[in-house]
């Protein structure tokens, strides 16, 4: 005699239906191929920068006083020890673009990530209560945005100090009114819906209904707006850095590498070169992602 099936619980309802969601989401997100490739280039750079230490040949910071300006190794006078030659103090090329990875995509996480939550708060507020609260900070997204970002981050940087922390709190307040924006809209969209209102009858918070019940169906075009915005934070540290103004020397960021190396363009390509792919190569890969979460997370772009 067959044994009965067991009853099947909520929580075990719940795990069914998430992993249901992520194979529909993976299945619509490996159909672009750029987004695959895209996805896999962001694997290899995390890896490299959480194993930079490791993988480095060198330190970024050391000196080779008697290698400087050492061009690669496919080239007359390059050498093996330094693959991808040195800068014009003798630091070895390969190391520093190694060690940069961990700087950029640690300036993309943090400047997204102080954003995304700013905007998300300033988003709910303004859409949830609407009124004069939602005019007068909207006004105040759109006075930001009426300035172009690099020009409003230089501003910012130049009254907090060059730096890279205040480059990367410069950043994020440049692209906060955009997840603003985004957040009040689809705020906006749900909170006259049944399930929201059936919360509300229920006696829910406003807090509760905005964090708890309206937020989570409003996070799929966020996502994708972070991971668009995460590569325009690159591109902005790396400007900063290349004016002076975001990282430091000797600090190994692609920015603050291309600036040092700007005299030496025409007698060693590859001190500007290298960087320069470096932050192409990533942006690129950031995007070609962004689109393949858009194309998976929006019902209206799903491929048939």
């Amino acid at each position: 005699m067959a044994e009965p099936l067991a009853p099947t619980t909520p929580e075990r309802a719940e795990a069914g239906t998430t992993r249901a969601a992520f194979r529909a989401f993976w299945q619509d997100f490996r159909r672009n191929r750029g987004a695959l490739i895209g996805l896999v280039v962001i694997f290899v750079l995390v890896v490299l920068a959480v194993l930079a230490p490791v993988l480095a040949p060198y330190d970024p910071t050391h000196q080779f006083r008697e290698s400087r300006l050492l061009p690669p190794f496919w080239e007359h006078g390059g050498e093996l020890a330094f693959p991808l030659g040195t800068d014009a103090v003798g630091r070895d090329m390969l190391s520093r673009l190694i060690f940069g990875a961990r700087y950029s995509l640690l300036i993309g996480a943090m400047v997204v990530t102080i954003a995304l939550i700013g905007g998300i708060i300033i988003g709910l507020v303004s859409g949830y209560f609407g009124g004069w609260i939602d005019n007068t900070i909207m006004r105040v997204m759109d006075i930001i945005l009426a300035f172009p970002s690099l020009l409003l981050a230089l501003v910012l940087v130049a009254v907090l100090g060059p730096g890279l922390v205040n480059a990367m709190i410069a950043i994020a307040l440049v692209l906060q009114p955009h997840f603003a924006r985004l957040a009040r809209a689809s705020v906006m969209n749900e909170k006259a819906r049944e399930y929201v209102v059936a919360d509300r009858i229920a006696g829910a918070s406003a807090l509760r209904l905005m964090f708890a019940t309206i937020l989570p169906n409003c996070l799929a075009p966020l996502i994708v707006q972070a991971t668009l915005s995460f590569s325009t934070a690159i591109l902005d540290a790396a400007a900063l850095g290349f004016l002076g103004l975001g990282a430091q020397p000797p600090t190994p960021e692609w920015g603050t590498m291309l600036a040092e190396a700007r005299e030496f363009i025409l007698r060693a390509w590859w001190v500007v070169t290298f960087p320069g792919i470096a932050i192409l190569v990533t942006v690129v890969a950031i995007n070609l992602c962004g689109d393949g979460l858009r194309d998976a997370l929006d019902p209206r772009l799903k491929r048939s």
